[in-house]
């Protein structure tokens, strides 16, 4: 009898002690740091270009306002070497918790075509977050020549093969494959000069080094205001609110023509759903405030928020665009 009452008092005491494990269990998933809610600490956002340039200044326009959204400073982070490459590999090799993001571009999606052998992969290695902004490259030539709308310069540029060139701001970069594009379907042979920066490219132009450029609008707009520029189209599928008089390049004739630059907000893959929520929907408000819009038109940029399931097929798209032409002209990295 004595026998059982021990064992019975054993149970009990098992039971309570299993119970006060559950409890102590739960709490800690309730109220241990670990299961805070994101974010709780500074997040770093890494341009990999570099700084000074749009993308740099784009960054930091981004990262002020979705600061004050998430209550966490997000600090922008400079690796800008080896044609984006650098930065990165660098977030894909992150931890994926949300504390380190990329402000990848177009120019990463065209990475994948010129350095087959990278050490990441753009679709495999990150999770889409938003689309940022869309920019847009403007065509134009010098005004001595005769050319005065862009149908005219095709007609022009036929007749006179292999005399003309336009100027970049360097090899396989958004207005080199602008130009690519308007050769392969213009059916026309401008010879691409490519420059160190987009105001030596517009420079070029103005000296008459150059027959024609493809640059972003910012740079060039004052110079195209100014008389010593003539803009024959902007490179868009529509046209831009910097520059609503001057005609996209299809609208004026080249139709089917469309290349834009674009910048997305990507985290490291595997990053968890929740985070990826958070940080998309203080992305999307941040964008649609309209002093992030009109600080975007001022360096010639649109806001262009986007789910990021949106986002990755928008980039698949741009990979596969910008191989067809980079393999149709050959293009080849520095």
């Amino acid at each position: 009898m004595e026998t059982k009452k021990i064992s019975s008092i054993g149970k009990r005491y098992q039971l309570v002690m299993l119970t006060m494990q559950a409890i102590a269990f739960l709490l800690c998933i309730n109220f241990s740091p670990a299961s805070a809610e994101f974010p709780e600490k500074p997040i770093r956002l890494v341009v990999p270009l570099s700084p000074g340039g749009a993308n740099d200044i784009i960054g930091r326009i981004l990262a002020d306002k979705m600061t004050a959204g998430l209550g966490q400073i997000m600090l922008v982070e400079k690796r800008g070497v080896a044609a984006t490459t650098i930065g990165t590999e660098y977030v894909a090799r992150a931890p994926a918790d949300g504390y380190t993001l990329l402000l990848g571009s177009s120019s990463s999606a065209a990475n994948v075509t010129l350095y087959p052998n990278l050490k990441f992969d753009l679709r495999k290695d990150f999770a889409p977050i938003s689309l940022v902004t869309t920019t847009a490259q403007v065509l134009f030539i010098h005004p001595s020549l005769p050319p005065r709308s862009l149908l005219e310069f095709i007609r022009f540029t036929r007749a006179h093969p292999g005399q003309l060139s336009y100027s970049s701001a360097g090899v396989a970069g958004p207005p080199h494959l602008a130009g690519a594009l308007f050769n392969l379907l213009a059916q026309v042979d401008l010879l691409h000069v490519p420059y160190k920066g987009g105001g030596d490219a517009v420079n070029a132009v103005i000296s008459g080094q150059t027959s024609a450029s493809f640059a972003g609008i910012t740079g060039a707009l004052p110079q195209i205001r100014a008389g010593r520029l003539r803009a024959l189209g902007v490179t868009t599928a529509r046209r831009v609110e910097a520059a609503p008089d001057i005609p996209t390049i299809s609208e004026a004739g080249l139709k089917g023509y469309e290349m834009s630059g674009w910048i997305a907000l990507l985290a490291p893959a595997r990053t968890p759903p929740s985070v990826i929520d958070t940080l998309n929907r203080e992305a999307l408000r941040a964008l649609r405030l309209e002093e992030t819009r009109q600080r975007l038109i001022a360096v010639g940029a649109e806001a262009a928020a986007t789910s990021p399931l949106e986002l990755q097929g928008f980039i698949q798209k741009e990979i596969e665009g910008y191989a067809r032409i980079i393999q149709s002209a050959r293009i080849k990295p520095e």
